[in-house]
């Protein structure tokens, strides 16, 4: 059974039994490319809600080694809404792009 990779830029299907090692190799890259990128973003993502429920849930001055039940449930609220406004984004975006893509075929 013959590999088949997804090119993301195109959405077509690739057999990758079909390509020369130079092709494959490249593809290989693309994708470990793609693949590091996304990670960065993932986490920048999460460096960020970290910083943002922080400074909103977590008193400055620290006086004990454990959350408190107020900040607990601050975090658990913040976290929850942060992933919430992404997924809203990412909706968005993802419209926004199969929109673009639709109307230039």
């Amino acid at each position: 059974r013959a590999a088949r990779v997804t090119m993301a830029q195109q959405g077509t299907p690739v057999d990758m039994s079909k390509l020369s090692p130079a092709e494959k190799d490249a593809m290989m890259q693309q994708v470990f490319a793609n693949a590091t990128t996304e990670m960065e973003y993932r986490v920048e993502l999460f460096n960020k809600m970290v910083s943002s429920c922080h400074e909103k849930c977590i008193d400055k001055k620290y006086k004990d080694g454990d959350l408190n039940v107020g900040e607990n449930s601050c975090v658990d609220r913040c976290t929850s809404k942060y992933w919430q406004c992404v997924g809203i984004v990412g909706q968005m975006l993802g419209a926004a792009d199969a929109a673009a893509a639709q109307s230039g075929r």
